[in-house]
């Protein structure tokens, strides 16, 4: 079992207020990728939520780990997909790349615990998001922390910060004054990441500063668990008070873009973008934060 200290669910996490009210959900920009549906921009009501500051930390995964023993679906599969430059597993433990994305690599023993493979540990960064965690593993960590994931409505709402159809969740260029405000690639993707922002990999939970609403990372760094199925055809037709997504899908929404998101192949950091995975996926650039039971 990891170690971590002892702590009630209720006290790992620190909720942002985000008040009732209406903004307008999509792409005003029309930068998106076709297939994932980020249009028609319509607006949206949604009643007053609390949702996480951060995404979930490796310390705060350990501590539900620790009460309940769970083992997450990376750890029963035995691997799971970690970034080629990232690894630090010997040569028997790569199975090999994964189809289709030559970047990634599936590992055996790569899981939250040991996130780029045997030779690392997630005590060495108990503050960065937790990572190799599926959707399941998500919902499960919800019931433990009597929580639940946000809909994409509520993520991007509170993504937006209170800005009105900005590109990103501070505005509408990606480096202000040259000023590196999110975790994703800089280089020449997928092989060259010159770490202009600092960061190879994860970041820390709060490395950047917060929203207007006070939401750290809500570009880059990980991708997000949103509770919704995913259709790409969704916003043409979804109710305009507090939409709950489809009732099934290709998989699970997921938001916000991850460390490895450039211009040039993936530029998913904008505050409409989406993508989804099935939702017994696991990667090392995808945790979740939470929120709230009202």
């Amino acid at each position: 079992m990891p170690s971590a200290e002892r702590d009630s669910s209720e006290n790992l996490h620190v909720d942002v207020q985000v008040n009732g009210g209406h903004f307008k959900m999509g792409d005003a920009f029309n930068e998106g990728y076709e297939a994932d549906g980020e249009v028609p921009v319509h607006e949206i009501s949604l009643d007053h939520y609390r949702i996480d500051a951060t995404t979930v930390t490796n310390k705060m995964f350990a501590v539900f780990v620790n009460d309940t023993g769970y083992r997450t679906e990376a750890q029963i599969y035995g691997t799971s997909a970690v970034f080629h430059l990232l690894a630090t597993a010997t040569r028997n433990e790569i199975v090999g790349p994964i189809a289709g994305s030559p970047w990634w690599l599936n590992v055996r023993g790569a899981q939250w615990m040991n996130p780029t493979g045997s030779g690392s540990t997630w005590e060495e960064i108990p503050d960065h998001p937790v990572v190799h965690v599926s959707h399941n593993d998500a919902l499960a960590y919800c019931q433990w922390s009597k929580r639940r994931l946000p809909t994409e409505a509520e993520w991007e709402y509170a993504a937006r910060g209170g800005l009105d159809q900005k590109r990103y969740a501070w505005g509408n260029d990606l480096e202000p004054h040259g000023q590196h405000l999110c975790n994703i690639w800089q280089g020449t993707f997928p092989t060259v990441d010159s770490a202009n922002d600092g960061h190879r990999g994860t970041a820390p939970v709060r490395s950047f500063a917060p929203n207007g609403y006070g939401l750290y990372e809500v570009a880059g760094n990980v991708w997000e668990w949103c509770a919704d199925w995913f259709l790409p055809k969704y916003y043409l037709n979804s109710p305009r008070h507090d939409p709950k997504g489809p009732t099934v899908g290709a998989g699970r929404v997921m938001r916000g873009g991850s460390y490895l998101c450039h211009e040039s192949y993936c530029n998913r950091y904008r505050v409409a973008a989406r993508t989804s995975n099935t939702p017994d996926s696991s990667s090392g650039n995808c945790g979740f934060r939470t929120v709230a039971l009202s």
